[in-house]
């Protein structure tokens, strides 16, 4: 694992900057471009496959945005993915046009990965394009398109199994809550709709400890800290939907007094690279992100050299990577 000095070093600041970004302390006034430096240092170093440039491709590929420079920085997510793209499009010697839903452009390209969630308004925008297009974090297989998904079914079994292993019956889901943009509708949390069919299948489901916020360290902090503040019972176990909520409730569970893991464990979605940095190390689901964004450019060029009879979809797996935050300690 990269060590705090070693993304200090990468990103030309002091090694206690990068302990407070890493750790989302409020308290540190630092520029976005600084934070950005910090993050896409931690999660270069954090993801070790280098290799060498492949001849040039002649080939232009547009890269359509959901989250704007801002919000990567608030869940670190779709960030990764992004950097997944960028090297292997650099790797691969393609051009990559990188766009936001409200400004795209009559710039030539020879397919479109869509990153992030969108609707039918959105879609129907990018199909007038008729280009070959590629849906990433997002299923558009019922609108006839290719699409790279994660298996949240697998991940909530995981967490799930893990909680009850640990003995635990109180278990608790802070779900995120997020619109698309332009027309804001709501996109529903899958994990929490998995969440509460598995706990209803054991007997375990307690409809008090479904805690929703926005995918921020702020809007986890804020959730878990109006839930604390309640009068209902406190879970054992807690399953944050990203890992950016999970660091905000890891902060809201000390200010309240309680101990990660020995009151509460704590498991989050991701597995970002500043799950390693926050404290206690925390537990969470690993999505290979970086990977799934080389996989997403390898499947759009693809794509776009063999246009396949029928849409695919292909979903990613994903592994439950344990460290202190639900490991007991004597």
């Amino acid at each position: 694992m990269a060590t705090i000095k070693d993304i200090a070093q990468k990103a030309n600041v002091s090694p206690a900057t990068v302990s407070r970004v890493l750790n989302y302390d409020a308290g540190l006034s630092v520029g976005q471009d600084t934070k950005r430096k910090i993050f896409e240092a931690a999660e270069a170093l954090n993801y070790t496959k280098y290799k060498n440039k492949q001849k040039k491709a002649d080939q232009v590929l547009r890269l359509v945005q959901w989250y704007n420079d801002e919000e990567e920085l608030e869940d670190l997510y779709y960030l990764a993915i992004r950097l997944g793209i960028e090297r292997k499009a650099e790797e691969l010697n393609i051009q990559l046009v990188k766009e936001s839903l409200s400004e795209l452009s009559d710039t030539k390209t020879d397919g479109i990965i869509a990153l992030g969630k969108f609707d039918a308004k959105h879609i129907k925008t990018l199909k007038k394009m008729k280009q070959p297009l590629l849906f990433v974090d997002y299923d558009g297989m019922s609108a006839g398109f290719d699409s790279l998904v994660v298996d949240f079914h697998q991940a909530v079994d995981l967490v799930i199994d893990h909680f009850i292993k640990e003995g635990h019956e109180k278990i608790a889901i802070l779900a995120g809550v997020e619109f698309t943009k332009d027309y804001h509708n709501e996109i529903a949390d899958p994990r929490l709709r998995l969440f509460t069919e598995r706990l209803r299948q054991l007997k375990l489901l307690n409809s008090q400890y479904e805690i929703t916020g926005d995918f921020t360290v702020e809007g986890g902090y804020q959730a878990v800290k109006n839930f604390l503040q309640s009068e209902k019972e406190i879970p054992s176990a807690l399953f944050a939907a990203s890992d950016a909520m999970a660091v905000g409730a890891l902060k809201a569970i000390h200010e309240a007094g309680l101990k990660v893991p020995a009151d509460i464990s704590v498991i989050g979605f991701n597995d970002v690279s500043v799950a390693k940095y926050v404290t206690p190390a925390l537990s969470t689901i690993q999505v290979p992100t970086e990977w799934m964004g080389e996989l997403a450019l390898e499947t759009m060029v693809q794509i776009e050299k063999d246009e396949a009879p029928v849409p695919r979809k292909i979903t990613i797996g994903t592994k439950l990577i344990l460290r202190e935050s639900t490991l007991q300690t004597n």
